[in-house]
């Protein structure tokens, strides 16, 4: 386990500079100007001292002159929550399979797994982890414990970016996910259009509102529900922790109240839980709509008991993320060249 205590008065850090360069180097800004946009004029032995200094500090030129085999390699660290939801083990794991790709932009990842729903912990593994990472993509808890450590490390040079939730009003660099709100807009209509024009009960799981994503799903949904579909009430809003078991307990005491339920959105991890519940009761007819394409996911919307997945491109929201942090070594935007995250629904009869 990582150590709770923190360097008191952490040295601060910025990212590389021309100036730098130049300075280490030896040479004048303009003449590092000429190496890395290889124009004439600057003898071999200068040229090979400029692209050794910017290598060995991580500094890319705005057009990305310097060849990927001269820089340091950038150290990345994904810091997800530990646990049973099978998108983030699946998305940790990918980080693995990426390695080649992430080489090839100079870039070194790795995976630390953290004990979930816990802000001070979250808090306290990021500013660990920003001692060995030039920067750190996280799923974000909305907490001030967190959005400090985050600003704080904002301080120090360690640019993070915040993946599937955000953190309001923190310095983060960037965000990497859906608008969750407007997915939780999508799965109410969904569930509403799957319904039918007739008064109904649905109610909410989520995997905790300390997530800001499962907070604006949350909204998005009932939201969409008072302006559009009046005659159809939502009862109840529970959290299951992304957990198997909690969600089957969560759902069978849902069915014992509310006998007459039409629909669940399962706003985070855990379906086969919610799944097993349907099942055991007979209920196999209520709408179930969540998010994010697995296995699990894609084996409940095969055998009919799930309706509808949400989900977003694991592999495009990494390459992203790499995306952010070279452009943050170069002095670019961090979000250059990124487009927004499409929102994917997925149904048995569209599976990919």
């Amino acid at each position: 386990m990582l150590s709770a205590m923190h360097d008191p008065d952490p040295p601060r850090r910025h990212l590389p500079r021309i100036v730098d360069v130049a300075r280490l180097a030896g040479v004048s800004t303009a003449t590092v100007d000429r190496v890395l946009n290889e124009r004439p004029g600057v003898r071999p032995v200068t040229v090979q001292r400029v692209l050794k200094v910017a290598g060995a500090l991580g500094y890319v030129p705005e057009h990305g002159t310097l060849p990927a085999a001269a820089l340091r390699p950038l150290r990345l660290a994904f810091l997800l929550p530990a646990g049973n939801n099978r998108f983030l083990t699946m998305l940790g794991r990918l980080v693995g399979t990426l390695h080649d790709q992430f080489a090839a932009l100079s870039i070194r990842a790795r995976v630390d797994y953290i004990e979930g729903f816990k802000p001070e912990l979250l808090a306290n593994h990021l500013r660990q982890a920003a001692r060995e990472a030039d920067g750190i993509a996280f799923m974000a808890l909305e907490h001030p414990a967190v959005r400090e450590a985050v600003d704080g490390l904002a301080d120090r040079g360690v640019p993070t970016v915040t993946l599937i939730s955000d953190i309001a009003s923190s310095r983060r660099a960037a965000y990497v996910g859906l608008d969750n709100r407007a997915a939780g807009r999508t799965a109410g209509y969904l569930i509403a259009r799957f319904i039918g024009p007739r008064p109904a009960k649905v109610a909410i799981i989520a995997g905790s509102l300390s997530y800001r994503a499962h907070e604006e799903r949350e909204m998005g949904f009932l939201h969409l529900f008072q302006e559009l579909f009046p005659t159809i009430e939502v009862v109840g809003l529970r959290e299951g922790h992304d957990d198997e078991a909690k969600n089957y307990r969560q759902t069978k005491m849902l069915l014992a109240r509310h006998p007459d339920l039409a629909g669940i959105y399962n706003i985070g991890g855990g379906p086969e839980g919610i799944a097993r519940a349907m099942t055991e009761a007979g209920r196999r007819d209520i709408v179930l709509v969540g998010h994010g394409l697995t296995d699990t996911t894609r084996a409940l919307l095969i055998d009919g008991t799930m309706d509808a997945v949400i989900t977003q491109n694991p592999h495009a929201s990494l390459m992203d993320c790499m995306t952010i942090f070279s452009n943050l070594r170069a002095g670019r935007p961090a979000s250059q060249g990124i487009e927004r995250p499409r929102t994917e629904i997925v149904l048995r009869e569209n599976l990919p």
